[in-house]
Parts: C-alpha cells; sequence; structure tokens
C-alpha cells in the first residue's frame, strides 16, 4: 500500500506535501509546521496521516510497515491528539509538546499531529505556540481545522498552510469503487447525497441501514403539515440521530476495550483485575464522552442532509438545471417543488441554519428540533 493511495481529489496539495516529504532531514527549507485546512469530509485527516507517514518511511522497503503502523497510530515516532469532546484540553496539548521533544528513534522525524486544531482555546493554543516557535530540527507539527480562521493568529503566522477544496461527487465516487469495491451505481448516489464528505459517502455505500435512516429523515421532513406532526417529528429525528451515533461508535468502542485488554494482559473472556480496573473505568468515561460529541454530529448529519433537501425543492422552484443531490426521490422533490413558493422554501432553510447555530450554542437539541420543525409546519411545502 502507497503512502499516497487512497486520497482524491486533492492533486495540488498532494504535490505540495509529497515534495516536502522528499526534502532531506535538516534542510532549512522544509517546514517544522502544517496547518492543513478544509470543509468537512475534504479528507484533511487522511492527507495530514498520509503526510505522516511519508515524513516517518526511512524508503520504499520501509513504507508499507510505517503505513500501517500509521493507520493504527502505534508507529513509536508518531504523537496524535484527537478528541471527541467540545474543547481539546490544555493538559493534553502539554502532554503532547513533552513528546515532542524526544528525538525519533526509528523514522525520519517526530510527527506530531493535531486533528481539529480549531477546538483549542486560546489559553490552550498559547501553550502549544511556545512548541511551534523553536520546534527540535527534526520534529514537525500537522495541524488540521476547517480554516485557517479558526486559530489564533500567532499559530497562523508559524505555519505553512495547505487549503483542501471539496472533491468532485466523480472523485468521491471513483475512491468508493477502488478503495471500497463499491459498484459504480451505488458509488454515485452515495458521493452525490453525502455532498462529497468522504467519511459520509462511504457510510452511504456500505451500509444499507444509514441510507434507511437518511432517507427516514427526509420522509419526516415532507411529511408534516402540523404543529403537533412537527413535535413527534423533532422526536423521530433524535431517535435517528441517536440511531446513528450508535451505529458509529458501538463497534469503535469494542475495538478500544478489546485493545485495552490486550495491552493490559487480560484474556479475552477474563476476569479484569482489581488493579487494573480504574484503567478501563478511565476508557468507558472516554467513550461516553465521545457519544455525546457523536450524538450532536449525528444531528447536524441530518440537519445537513434536511438543507439538501430544501436545497434541491429551491433549485427547482426557480428553474435551475442542476441535478439534485436528491435524485432518487425526485418525484417527491418535485411535488414539493409546485405546492410552495421559493420564499417558503427559503424561510425553512432559515429555520434549519438557525437550528445548527442554536445547538452549536448548547441549546438542547430536542428543543432546538422542535422549534426548527414548527416553523417548517407554519410554511409547509407540499
Amino acid at each position: 500500500m502507497g503512502v499516497w493511495d487512497h486520497l482524491t481529489g486533492q492533486a495540488e496539495a498532494i504535490r505540495s506535501l509529497r515534495a516536502a516529504a522528499s526534502t532531506a532531514p535538516g534542510n532549512v527549507a522544509m517546514s517544522h509546521s502544517w496547518l492543513i485546512t478544509g470543509p468537512p469530509g475534504s479528507g484533511r485527516s487522511n492527507l495530514a496521516y498520509a503526510f505522516a507517514a511519508a515524513l516517518l518511511s526511512r524508503g520504499p522497503d520501509d513504507e508499507d510497515l510505517t503505513v500501517r503502523q500509521v493507520q493504527a497510530r502505534t508507529h513509536p515516532d508518531l504523537a496524535v491528539l484527537s478528541t471527541e469532546m467540545v474543547i481539546i484540553k490544555m493538559d493534553e496539548v502539554r502532554e503532547l509538546v513533552k513528546a515532542s521533544q524526544f528525538s525519533p528513534s526509528v523514522g525520519r522525524y517526530r510527527v506530531v499531529v493535531i486533528e481539529d486544531a480549531d477546538r483549542m482555546t486560546e489559553r490552550t493554543s498559547n501553550v502549544l505556540l511556545k512548541a511551534l516557535e523553536e520546534p527540535p530540527p527534526r520534529t514537525v507539527w500537522i495541524l488540521c481545522a476547517p480554516s485557517e480562521a479558526d486559530l489564533i493568529p500567532t499559530i497562523r503566522s508559524r505555519v505553512r498552510s495547505v487549503r483542501l477544496r471539496v472533491p468532485s461527487v466523480a472523485d468521491v465516487a471513483e475512491l468508493l469503487r477502488e478503495r471500497d469495491g463499491v459498484d459504480p451505481a451505488t458509488a454515485e448516489v452515495a458521493a452525490r447525497e453525502a455532498q462529497s464528505h468522504i467519511g459520509m459517502a462511504h457510510r452511504l455505500a456500505t451500509d444499507p441501514d444509514a441510507r434507511a435512516r437518511r432517507r427516514q429523515t427526509l420522509e419526516t421532513a415532507l411529511a408534516i403539515r402540523s404543529v403537533s406532526d412537527a413535535v413527534v417529528a423533532a422526536a423521530t429525528l433524535l431517535a435517528v440521530a441517536g440511531e446513528d451515533a450508535k451505529a458509529i461508535t458501538l463497534e469503535r468502542d469494542a475495538e478500544e476495550r478489546e485493545s485495552a485488554l490486550r495491552s493490559l494482559g487480560v484474556a479475552p473472556g477474563g476476569t479484569v483485575p482489581p488493579a487494573l480496573r480504574a484503567q478501563l473505568r478511565a476508557l468507558e468515561d472516554d467513550q461516553k464522552r465521545r457519544a455525546t460529541r457523536s450524538l450532536r454530529d449525528g444531528i447536524d448529519r441530518i440537519l445537513v442532509d434536511l438543507l439538501s433537501l430544501y436545497r434541491d425543492i429551491l433549485l427547482l422552484q426557480l428553474g435551475v438545471s442542476e441535478e439534485p443531490i436528491n435524485q432518487s426521490i425526485r418525484h417527491d422533490l418535485d411535488t414539493a417543488a409546485a405546492a410552495a413558493t421559493p420564499a417558503t422554501t427559503l424561510r425553512v432553510m432559515d429555520a434549519i441554519t438557525t437550528a445548527r447555530t442554536r445547538i452549536d450554542g448548547n441549546v438542547a437539541p430536542a428543543l432546538a428540533l422542535e422549534a426548527m420543525l414548527i416553523a417548517v409546519s407554519r410554511h409547509p411545502v407540499r
């Protein structure tokens, strides 16, 4: 497996990072602090870890092993900070800064990756800033964030930015075909309905339950006629988001627990010694926090899908010839477009955007969804 395999739609960014990775350690032209930015689903993390593997690899003979170790996050010269929480803790960054001071043991560099660097508060960012100002000669920092504006100016001034674009539907469909063996028709629909979000496209293409939950979301919204319908629909969508979040986290939680038990020397099905139970409780606490975050992410996915629905309706109302995102329910789209006005559809889209803002501001998701869908009931599109 090559370092840059299974990346799509980012040829310019790959060229820049590939050139940097080929630079010999110690070359002054090599930047030791990088920022990879791009919208959700553009492949920021995938590109960051491909770059990390290229930096760590000592040559072609070492490449396959390095890629596998990076994918498993087990390479001795790779440090990673990813969080499922709303913010990254200051203590987590401090520990990462300490780890960055060691010389690489087997790789060409020591590489430190921070996913979702935009989740650092200003105080936490200042802890990182000191490390970026004077990094050890063979340490490379790779930060990932939606945009440069999500980081404080002093950090932006010390990193080299690589901007990603949203890959095309064709690019994502090709990736699903080549990497995951998805048939062309399913790959095309999944890429389009995911709006080129690579991770979501993979789920839609490979998980029938995920496709069914998305369809249920759209059908629930289109069936709203009254305030009582809206209240029931809010509960339905919250349940759909919960099922989606559970599906994502359940397998991962089981794998993490199995890995933790294995690392602690506990045989499958064996009793955990009292002295080790605290470590498992810490893992379980982290998983509970991740479940909370996953639910919010699931709700946001639902809202993004609803925006795509009403966006399609609006374009049909305006006579735009572009193919709808939700082409698979074209008859419903045509019916809804004929039953309302563009102004009505825009008001519904505004209500969805407001709900996303409220949830980001920690308004209870159930309340935000009810308020949004009540607004939909007052401006039904069919």
